[in-house]
């Protein structure tokens, strides 16, 4: 059984703090994929994502429910994860490298070609974090995720043609890299241990 998350919220906040795992649970994945937008060192996403959770349930009693909880903590981990950019722009300069050219990705699933997929899904994720930050963000919360582009004009604070323009340039820039089409549903997957570990840090905390 799938529970709404204000019904989840309205638990918590009601002292049930162990329900807000299930949140977390649902909504790892997308925090995960999102911070590899501005991040590419998985300890600090994995930072981020928890610094995310633990501010989201310090100020859940202020969570008015007009906009979806998961643009709520989409945002404050966007904030959490530009807070840690601006403390490395301080010593190093963010380049952006050029996209390396991509063989096609399949999805198929015989034998000769699994070992292959991994290795084409890890040259797709590599080219994807190449993006300039703002590209890479966009794609990965439209195309990646599926958000919609009302949460992702939420979740980044811009306009809907914003939006739609920075999508368009990423998917020029990704096209050139890729030959023929690429399955992005399984892209930076993030584990049931790591989901697991997540989950018991933030409670820990709280």
């Amino acid at each position: 059984m799938e529970y709404e998350d204000n019904d989840i919220i309205n638990e918590i906040l009601n002292g049930d703090k162990e329900r807000y795992a299930l949140l977390m649970r649902k909504y790892n994945q997308r925090l995960y994929r999102i911070g590899r937008g501005y991040l590419n060192d998985e300890a600090e996403i994995e930072d981020c994502m928890q610094e995310a959770y633990i501010k989201g349930y310090q100020n859940l009693v202020k969570f008015e429910k007009r906009s979806q909880f998961s643009t709520w903590i989409t945002r404050i981990l966007i904030n959490e994860c530009l807070q840690r950019l601006k403390k490395k722009q301080r010593v190093l300069t963010y380049d952006n490298e050029e996209t390396a050219d991509l063989m096609n990705y399949t999805d198929k699933r015989n034998p000769e070609t699994v070992s292959l997929n991994k290795e084409l899904r890890s040259l797709l994720e590599t080219t994807i974090d190449q993006l300039p930050e703002k590209y890479r963000t966009i794609f990965i919360m439209r195309e990646v995720e599926k958000m919609s582009i009302n949460q992702t004009c939420e979740a980044l604070e811009i306009s809907e043609s914003n939006v739609k323009v920075r999508l368009n340039r990423a998917k020029e820039m990704l096209r050139t890299s890729l030959m023929d089409t690429y399955t992005a549903g399984n892209l930076y997957e993030f584990n049931l241990i790591r989901c697991d570990r997540i989950a018991a840090n933030v409670l820990a905390r709280i």
